[in-house]
């Protein structure tokens, strides 16, 4: 299972799993198959899509998802999960 590793703008750094649940928002929003989806389009929209799912499931509250929440991230990095972690 892969994370994602956020650092905002104002420095905080956080990272998130990805989730099945947050795999199956994205299908349901998008009505397509989450790693085809990333592997053939390759958008960075979606990865910040998926950032923005995994903040606001962890309890944060977020602005929507648009150019005002991307503008609150410095960068997102896919990572895989530590498997001994």
């Amino acid at each position: 299972m892969a994370k994602i590793k956020v650092t905002r703008t104002d420095g905080a750094v956080q990272e998130y799993e990805i989730t099945p649940v947050i795999e199956y928002a994205y299908e349901q929003h998008f009505k397509e198959g989450f790693h085809k989806s990333l592997i053939e389009k390759q958008l960075q929209s979606s990865v910040y899509w998926i950032c923005w799912e995994a903040i606001r499931r962890s309890g944060e509250v977020v602005k929507p998802f648009g150019e005002d929440f991307i503008a609150t991230l410095k960068s997102v990095e896919v990572l895989e999960s530590d498997p001994l972690g």
